[in-house]
């Protein structure tokens, strides 16, 4: 990772781009892939996409979702703590001490999520953090006051966080699910244009909005592309980490690979292509199970328009859902270079029908 593509992955990581508030963070990332690609397209709720050749009429899309988690203001008490409710899936139990930012028309108002201390709590009485009684401190009195800082009902709120290295190896931080798949996603972009790769087909870089509450910004956005091929990128579980159970969830470990998934979504036929990619090109990866659905944006473009060629290809993450989502920097690597490889090598009009 050179100075460029580390300068937008810590700027576009660190802001915040809440489900439903996401302009800022698809602003920084269409100005970085700009430069890559031919023209862009935004639509009403905020996906942005990349294009090159936009007039070819054989599409590729390459996506990835640019939603994180947060929170909204569902509550104001009279003597001032606020009370909150989930945008996207939103972990109670992380909340209790943690910073944040409440995002208003007037700017950023910090505050914490407040908890009582162990040695005033009751052992017998002791209450796990839930809904019902995590709060947040603005350091206010009154309600008046909170409302006076630009604070309301349905301002969305953000931890506050930022992007780090551990060991050399890997990046922790907010958001990498699934920002870090809108940074893979354009760091190909930037490859084929760097490397001055004629694609004979229009290929679509999309960075999609609400993926979080039902992958709603892939589902606008495939029926307005109408692409041939979806590949999707998102993160999957790191199953290595102590209180995971491997028959259930699968063996995947970071630092492996990307991990590609079989599951009725999945077109068999373009995953077979991709794993030819990744054995010709000895890029490592693994291999996952998904039952009805995905659970990704792949199940949006595979059920889009007359059905759309899908595959997913993830990244392993562990501590999903946290503040310290943590990922292998090889397998950030490794994923850009699959998705380049199957790029530079794919036809256009290449059938990936299984009865023809």
């Amino acid at each position: 990772m050179d100075k460029k593509s580390k300068s937008f992955l810590e700027t576009y990581l660190n802001n915040a781009s809440p489900t439903g508030f996401e302009s800022s963070g698809q602003q920084i990332w269409l100005d970085y892939v700009k430069p890559y690609t031919d023209s862009y397209i935004t639509d009403t709720y905020g996906t942005a996409v990349a294009i090159v050749n936009s007039k070819a009429e054989y599409k590729v899309v390459i996506e990835a979702h640019a939603d994180e988690i947060s929170w909204f203001v569902n509550y104001i008490k009279d003597d001032g703590y606020i009370y909150v409710r989930r945008n996207g899936g939103s972990d109670h139990q992380i909340a209790p001490s943690m910073r944040v930012n409440i995002h208003t028309a007037k700017g950023v108002v910090k505050g914490v999520f407040g908890w009582p201390a162990i040695h005033v709590r009751k052992a017998t009485d002791e209450k796990p953090p839930s809904l019902k009684n995590i709060f947040i401190d603005v350091g206010a009195a009154s309600k008046e006051e909170v409302l006076k800082m630009g604070i309301h009902v349905g301002s969305v709120i953000t931890f506050e966080d930022e992007l780090i290295e551990l060991n050399k190896k890997y990046l922790v931080g907010r958001a990498l699910d699934n920002r870090i798949g809108g940074f893979m996603i354009a760091e190909v972009a930037r490859r084929l244009k760097e490397n001055k790769v004629k694609i004979p087909f229009g290929l679509y870089v999309v960075n999609a909005v609400q993926e979080e509450v039902g992958l709603r910004g892939a589902q606008m956005i495939a029926q307005r592309i109408k692409p041939n091929i979806a590949v999707c990128t998102d993160v999957c579980h790191d199953t290595q980490s102590p209180m995971y159970e491997k028959i259930m969830d699968g063996d995947q470990k970071s630092g492996d690979g990307p991990v590609l998934t079989y599951g009725p979504a999945v077109h068999n036929n373009l995953l077979n292509m991709i794993i030819k990619v990744a054995e010709k090109n000895k890029i490592p990866f693994q291999r996952a199970a998904a039952s009805r659905f995905t659970g990704t944006d792949t199940d949006a473009f595979a059920y889009s328009n007359e059905g759309v060629a899908s595959a997913l290809i993830s990244l392993p993450l562990k501590y999903m859902h946290t503040t310290v989502e943590m990922t292998h920097k090889d397998d950030v690597e490794s994923v850009i270079q699959l998705i380049y490889e199957f790029i530079i090598q794919l036809k256009s009009g290449h059938d990936f029908r299984y009865i023809k």
